[in-house]
């Protein structure tokens, strides 16, 4: 199987602009506006009344860039949409009907049906399903179309009416009126940031309690549970789901060992964040990634790579491009552009080759077909079903490989998601209860059988239980609690 090559990292990376919700809200909403004005451009005064209109809204568009509006809260974005019918006549609607059908054009088609097609070999028939799944979609993505249309349709609005206002080829109007069209847009917006902070100071109750203290106890640095660790990562495996799933190998790997049932992902549950907390047992407050569109480049603390290097030992992650942003030359990319049936097939054929000619004390593997038939198929379809029963084949087959390798033999081999996948287009990152509990469980010679641990634990356990387990000091910033319950004494 390939690596990443140079343009898919620079590729995934661009469309996280237009797949990240906060950067799609005004991307979008300049793009429209400017194709709904195209005849204009060569008009005079054009670029300078539309300029200063966008500067005029731009408090707006920081308040819709700070705030998500995650699940039920997104409901409350249609009063701003009411109240500004209220204060200004609406025109141009032919600019908002052009809006909304873009709007559905880029993500049933382009994204859904075209974006798929080329990428994982979805059907050219998928838009059919895609409509449905992101009419429901409620994850911080741009396929959201409860939180995006009424964003959109109140920037537009706004936008369009102050653009009106000063264009000198249309209604303008005397400098006092458009002062005074100004500081009722300047109370209206300090008005939508106070309704903003409300609704999320008050309402938004659901994100998980993060530990202040850092990981201390128990210190293990030097005196290994065991000689090597594998973590078996099926990304975006809801855990519900898993349980309806035929997956009998790892479902006897859990009975056989210890298993987490109330195991809470971090928020937001987006890949390279989930990706980032688990293997630095820190907050995205800490490492610093806060979504799968990276600003900056790499983790600002300690990985578990960095604390296995401090005594002598050596882990690679193998997952796609995105992992690059947060983990940098630890990640032994694979692309992500293929067929989804040949996908995980291809990134197991990968991981027996690394182990084969490297060996590393700790070898993350990160599988990516469910995950992706999630999103371009829905996550309460057979075909997700399907591919986690396709994951249990292959994770039962890289087990029994590395068993006739003699490499489990004194090895811990845990299985886990990163998040689950609520409804919709496989949407995960306001934590839906769908994404917020994951499979976690563990098994080997260090590991306890039998055991079912129902106290809630967090992902950011991860990274501490590793070091534990190979002797490793803990990284700077990790938080997570130790996962002691599992281990053997």
């Amino acid at each position: 199987m390939k690596q990443a090559s140079a343009f898919e990292i620079v590729a995934a990376r661009c469309w996280n602009l237009l797949n990240e919700g906060k950067p799609f809200t005004p991307i979008f909403t300049v793009s429209v506006f400017l194709l709904y004005r195209l005849d204009q451009w060569t008009a005079g005064g054009f670029w300078a009344a539309a300029g200063l209109s966008l500067l005029i809204i731009l408090p707006m568009l920081a308040i819709f860039y700070h705030y998500d509006f995650p699940l039920f809260l997104r409901n409350y974005l249609w009063f701003p949409v009411v109240a500004a019918l209220l204060l200004w006549e609406p025109e141009h609607l032919l600019l908002y009907a052009a809006a909304i059908g873009l709007y559905l054009f880029f993500t049933i088609f382009f994204w859904g049906t075209f974006y798929y097609r080329m990428r994982i070999g979805t059907s050219w028939w998928n838009f059919r399903r895609f409509w449905k799944l992101v009419l429901k979609n409620s994850d911080s993505t741009s396929g959201n179309a409860q939180e995006q249309l009424p964003k959109l349709l109140l920037l537009l609005f706004v936008w369009n009416r102050f653009y009106v206002l000063l264009s000198p080829g249309g209604n303008a109007e005397p400098a006092p009126a458009i002062l005074d069209e100004v500081i009722v847009l300047g109370i209206f917006t300090a008005s939508l940031w106070l309704y903003s902070w409300i609704l999320h100071r008050h309402l938004f109750d659901w994100k998980p309690k993060e530990p202040e203290l850092y990981t201390a106890d128990p210190d293990r640095t030097g005196m290994a549970a065991n000689e090597k660790v594998i973590v078996i990562v099926v990304d975006g495996m809801r855990k519900e789901r898993f349980e309806e799933a035929d997956a009998p190998f790892l479902k006897k790997l859990r009975q056989e060992g210890t298993e987490y049932t109330q195991m809470e992902t971090v928020y937001p549950a987006r890949t390279v964040v989930c990706f980032s907390s688990m293997f630095t047992g820190a907050y995205p407050r800490d490492h610093g990634i806060r979504s799968n569109m990276v600003w900056k480049l790499g983790i600002r603390v300690e990985s578990i790579f960095d604390s296995l290097r401090k005594v002598g030992k050596r882990g690679r992650l193998l997952g796609i491009a995105h992992l690059i942003d947060s983990m940098g030359d630890d990640v032994e990319s694979v692309t992500a552009v293929m067929h989804n049936d040949k996908a995980d097939r291809n990134i197991i054929d990968r991981a027996k080759k690394i182990m084969a000619e490297q060996n590393p004390d700790l070898f993350v593997v990160q599988m990516i077909a469910v995950d992706q038939t999630g999103h371009s198929m829905g996550v309460l379809y057979d075909e997700y079903l399907q591919k986690i029963a396709e994951a249990d084949r292959l994770v039962e087959e890289f087990v029994q490989w590395l068993t006739d390798q003699g490499m489990m033999r004194n090895t811990t081999l845990i299985v886990c998601a990163d998040h689950g996948q609520a409804d919709g287009i496989g949407g995960h990152g306001h934590l839906d209860e769908g994404e917020r509990f994951v499979p976690f469980f563990l098994h080997g010679p260090a590991i306890k059988r039998g055991v079912r641990v129902d106290d809630r634990h967090s992902l950011v356990s991860v990274a501490p239980t590793l070091a534990y387990l190979l002797g490793s000091p803990y990284p700077n910033a990790s938080r997570g609690k130790v996962l002691t319950d599992a281990l053997n004494p």
